[in-house]
Formats: structure tokens, sequence, C-alpha cells
């Protein structure tokens, strides 16, 4: 009987004992280490209450940001929007516990939403995006509470589209509590900036652009001057990758452009270098109506490419405009006026000496020679006026000059060859000016061929040495 006494005591006393453990719990979660450290670290607890036994002690929250993707940069709306994997941790005394009750449990995870969290944000959030929810967050028994989740961010940012398809952009992430001053909330980084900086590890480095590094600044600010609040400024800068628009759009350009050099080298005289002239800048236009939905639009700049577009287009408009007056210059006319002294002094003699124009200065002087003598010739023979005429005709064509019984029929054919040869003579006047201005457009398509060459040379360089700076940057 005493031992039936006895054994019924000892039951008493372990269910009492049982009954005062922490976290205890009946029916089938007895034995459930976890829910009992759940139900005792929830018991009692304020999630709307910042958790700190002493309010003067500020909640110290350490953040880390790695850049997973760049989804999209959107250049007329200044958007950039990213995929980034957001930490961030803070010591929350209300939820401790000693490993040793439960088990040797140092670590569990809780909802969310039964837990205080800091009221951190992005300042330059535009739109909410389409991360996904992570309902827990994870706590140590040291009251460290870690809540790490990814974010898609789409935040506005000062696009400069200047240097494009070679343009860097800066882009800042500025984390800061909406409501809490300093004084209650600080932010600090949970690694090194040297370290955060490097970091391209979770980065997929197949897109269009490409991470240089992710810069760190802490700061806190004040609006009112009486209140100040902690932020941490991420600077996110990336860089794009400009072989495709290189092929799809530079190399073209160029293409078109050496083929309207090559035009030069078709004779001036012909009519067929206008017309290549005129395919080119068609095919320029519509080149550039190809390309115009690829090239990034704002309504405050113009990239540099854009205005190389333009000035390839000017100068093929150059181009064709100097083919224009070179053919017209060179147009055989019967009606064409000789080539003044100065024009035939300047483009003739001068301008192949001064700028090495071969096999152009003997070859004028000797034109000139054929001139001068033609106009001695003339004189020689047509200075005595319309009553010597004819007779100056026959001797020379050497033949006696018509006495006065010479018959009407043979007048006839003496004015009919005079005639004749009058034609002839104009003819091959003509022809002689028409060669003087002929060699004047060879002359002056030489040299404003150097001229346009000089131009598209010096232009190219300077654009390629601007891109390729920007490019080693």
């Amino acid at each position: 009987m005493q031992l039936i006494l006895l054994h019924i005591c000892l039951s008493f006393v372990i269910s009492a004992i049982s009954l005062t453990k922490p976290g205890s719990s009946t029916g089938r979660f007895a034995n459930a280490t976890l829910v009992r450290l759940a139900e005792f670290l929830s018991a009692g607890y304020k999630k709307g209450v910042r958790p700190v036994k002493d309010w003067n002690t500020p909640t110290n929250v350490e953040i880390d940001l790695m850049v997973y993707s760049i989804l999209n940069v959107d250049e007329k709306n200044q958007v950039l929007t990213t995929y980034v994997w957001y930490r961030q941790s803070w010591k929350d005394e209300f939820l401790m516990w000693d490993s040793q009750d439960f088990d040797g449990v140092k670590k569990i995870s809780i909802p969310t939403a039964n837990v205080w969290v800091p009221d951190i944000l992005i300042n330059e959030f535009v739109d909410v995006g389409k991360s996904p929810d992570i309902p827990y967050v994870y706590v140590t028994d040291d009251g460290v509470v870690r809540n790490y989740k990814p974010i898609q961010v789409v935040t506005a940012c000062t696009l400069n589209i200047y240097n494009f398809p070679f343009d860097v952009q800066n882009c800042s992430l500025t984390f800061q509590s909406w409501l809490h001053t300093i004084d209650d909330i600080n932010i600090t980084l949970m690694r090194e900036p040297e370290e955060l900086s490097k970091d391209k590890s979770v980065f997929m480095n197949q897109g269009e652009w490409e991470l240089l590094h992710v810069l760190s600044k802490y700061k806190n600010f004040s609006v009112d001057k009486e209140e100040y609040y902690a932020e941490m400024k991420f600077h996110v800068v990336i860089r794009r990758r400009p072989l495709f628009y290189t092929v799809n759009l530079l190399l073209p350009s160029i293409f078109l452009m050496v083929m309207d050099i090559v035009g030069f080298y078709l004779p001036p005289d012909s009519g067929e270098r206008v017309s290549f002239k005129i395919t080119l800048l068609l095919g320029y236009s519509v080149f550039l109506i190809i390309v115009s939905d690829t090239l990034p639009a704002t309504a405050i700049g113009t990239p540099l490419i854009g205005v190389y577009f333009v000035v390839c287009m000017a100068l093929l408009v150059i181009s064709l405009t100097e083919t224009v007056l070179i053919v017209r210059l060179v147009h055989k006319q019967d009606l064409q006026p000789p080539v003044p002294q100065w024009l035939k002094y300047l483009v003739l003699e001068r301008a192949p000496v001064l700028f090495c124009i071969h096999k152009k200065h003997r070859l004028c002087s000797r034109l000139s020679s054929q001139s001068t003598d033609m106009e001695n010739y003339k004189e020689n023979n047509y200075g005595t006026g319309s009553q010597h005429e004819r007779e100056g005709g026959l001797l020379g064509l050497h033949l006696t000059p018509a006495k006065d019984n010479v018959p009407p029929l043979m007048d006839n054919i003496l004015q009919e060859v005079t005639t004749i040869r009058h034609f002839l003579e104009k003819r091959d006047k003509c022809r002689e000016i028409a060669k003087e201005w002929l060699q004047v457009g060879y002359v002056l398509d030489v040299l404003l061929f150097r001229v346009y060459l000089v131009a598209v040379v010096a232009y190219s360089i300077t654009l390629g040495t601007l891109w390729s700076v920007w490019q080693a940057a």
C-alpha cells in the first residue's frame, strides 16, 4: 500500500515539473521542440513596438546588397529595373532564449508577420515590381533576426545616353527608414565596403549590361535641421556592351561613307557619278529609318551616335552637291563662255603646283598657248573687215582672189566654202573652250575631293578617339 502511494506522489511531481518547463505543450505537440520554442517566443510578444528594453537604445540594422541581374534600362522614361538579393539583420531583445532549455536549438524560422520589422525602404522606388514573397525570417538564440529576400527593384535613375553605345551608367539605391530617426534606427553595412564593391558572384553576366562595381556610402541627413535620419546609398555602376550596336549601326554607316569616297574616282564628266551618289544618299536614308528605333531617345539629350549619323548624311549631301556642280561645269555647251583669265591662272596654273596635282600644269600651259595662237590667227586673217573677208578666206585656203568677172556660180561656191570654214573654226574654238572647262573641272574635283576626304578622316578620328576613351574608362 505504501509503495502505491509513493508511486502516485512521484507521478504528481513529474507532472508538475513538466508543466513548469519553458514553452511546454500538451497533446500531439508535447515533444515538438520547435513548437515549444515558437510558443515561448510568441507569448506576450508585441510586434508593434521597437524591440528594445531601454528606449534610448537605437536598433542597429545591418544591410547588404548583391546585384543578380539587370533586367531593363529604359532611357526614355529614365527607369532602371534590377533584380537584387537583399539582406538585413537586427537584434530583437524580446526574441532570446537559452538553447539548453530547448534541446540545443540555436535558431528558428518564424513568420515575418509575427515579428517587428524595420521600415527600411528604397527612396528611388517608382514601381512595386514582381518580387517573390518570402514569409519567414530566421531568429537566433541571441535575438538576431535575419531577413533575406530577393527583390525586383524598379527605380528612377538619371541615365546619360550621350556616349551610347559606349555609355556607363551610375544608378543609386538609397535605403533608409521612412519614419524612425537615427536615435531609433541606425543603418550599417553587413560587409566591408571593399568586399561589397568587388562582389560579382551572383551576377548574371551574359546580358547587354556588365556590372562594374557597387559602391556604398553612409550619411545622415535632416529635413528640418532637428531630426536626423540614417541612410545607406548603393551606387550600381554598369556598362553597356557595344558589340551589337557596333556591328549593326556603325559598320554599315562606315561602309556607305567609304563607298561615297570611292565614287569620286568615277569620271566627273559622266552621269554615272551623280546616279551613284544619289543611290548612296537614298540607301543611307533608308538605313536611318531602320535604325531610328534602335537609338535611345530622351527629351533632354541626343546620343553622339545620332549626331554622327546626321553629319554623315550632311556629308553625303555635300558630296552630291559637289558632284552636280562639277558635272555642270564640265558639261559641253556650244554657247559656253571662255574660262576667265583669273580662274585659269588660279586653277590651271597655281593650284596644280600648290596641291601637287600631277600632269596638269604642262597640259594647261599647252592649252593656253594653243588659245593664244588661235587668237593671233584670227586677228591676222579677219582683222581687215567684212569687205576683205572673202578674200582673206580664199588666201587662207590658198586660192586666187576673185576677180570682177568671176561667174556667179563660182562666187556662191566660194561663199559656201567660207561659211564651212567659219563653222569649223567656231567648232574648234568651242572644243578648246570645253577642254579648258574640263581641265578646270578636273582640278576643282581633285581639290574638293581632298577637302572632303580630310573632313571625313578628321571627323572619324575624333569620334573614334572619343569612343575609345569611353570604352577604356
